[in-house]
């Protein structure tokens, strides 16, 4: 009975440590864990470091540390060809601006002189491509001026529904010129949320010009009571996956060859600015793009 009794003992001292060593290694998993997340969320130099003697733990977290130099020095990498990039658009977009200027005094005057139809046709088509190019530069620049903006949006009290209003009586006339006539559904609540004025405003008219390049005829505008604003269109030229793709900057599809693609793109940027989020989905031979803005 003694030696039963002293095995026991030692049994549960066994598994008693056991137990210890499998608490230690779980707190060492969720301290690795933790500090992983810290590191990848948060933009930092620290590595991960372990209270853990545990050499096995120890030599994951070295592992993991070693990853995230990689990650760092990619990062680095990213973000400094993603600013030389920002920089060479935006003076490409200054250097445009001169001669497209140029241009179109130039033609100015030509319309003035006295010439054959044939020339005036050419000079009207050569006009409508330097107008397309100014609104390409145009696009250009603004994108680099939102995505580079350091200071957050200075951010007031807007009522969603007058915004939404004014920004369809801007693209009125553009939206009937392409008949399309806009079948409108806005809360009378409207709701009011913290936001920016001006990129709220270019939100809506980036939207509203989307659909103008893809509609196959149609448009309906809806603001709920939640604050959802939502903006559908048979879209005809377009399908699941080009969707997916809208908000990646300088994607374009076939039905847009006259766009940059950066429309949505500078909205979606604004909106998370706005703390919001935006989205597209089709179905069913529909375009939805999804503007919400939570309390």
């Amino acid at each position: 009975m003694a030696g039963l009794a002293l095995f026991s003992l030692i049994l549960m001292a066994v598994i008693g440590f056991l137990a210890g060593k499998i608490l230690l290694l779980h707190r060492a998993a969720d301290e690795i864990g933790s500090r992983l997340k810290e590191r990848l969320t948060v933009d930092t130099n620290t590595l991960i470091t372990l209270s853990s003697r545990d050499k096995h733990m120890r030599r994951l977290a070295e592992e993991m540390n070693s990853q995230l130099r990689i990650l760092r020095k990619e990062r680095q990498r990213f973000r400094q060809g993603d600013l030389e990039m920002k920089e060479r658009i935006t003076n490409v977009s200054h250097d445009l601006r001169t001669p497209l200027t140029a241009i179109c005094g130039y033609l100015d005057l030509l319309k003035e002189e006295e010439k054959p139809e044939n020339a005036q046709r050419y000079i009207r088509v050569i006009a409508e491509r330097v107008e397309v190019l100014k609104q390409l530069t145009e696009e250009l620049f603004r994108y680099t001026v939102v995505s580079s903006a350091g200071e957050a949006l200075p951010l007031e009290e807007i009522n969603l529904g007058s915004v939404l209003e004014e920004s369809i009586s801007a693209y009125y006339a553009a939206l009937t010129g392409c008949r399309i006539i806009p079948e409108i559904s806005i809360s009378e609540r409207k709701p009011v949320r913290k936001l920016n004025r001006n990129a709220l405003l270019r939100v809506f008219g980036n939207v509203i010009g989307n659909a103008i390049k893809y509609s196959g005829g149609d448009l309906k505008i809806e603001l709920t009571d939640s604050g959802e604003v939502v903006f559908s269109n048979k879209a005809p030229g377009l399908d699941e996956v080009q969707t997916s793709q809208l908000f990646n900057r300088f994607y374009t599809v076939e039905t847009a060859g006259h766009s940059t693609g950066i429309g949505l793109s500078i909205a979606r940027l604004l909106v998370e600015q706005m703390n919001g989020e935006i989205t597209a989905v089709y179905r069913e031979g529909r375009l939805w793009v999804r503007i919400y803005f939570p309390k």
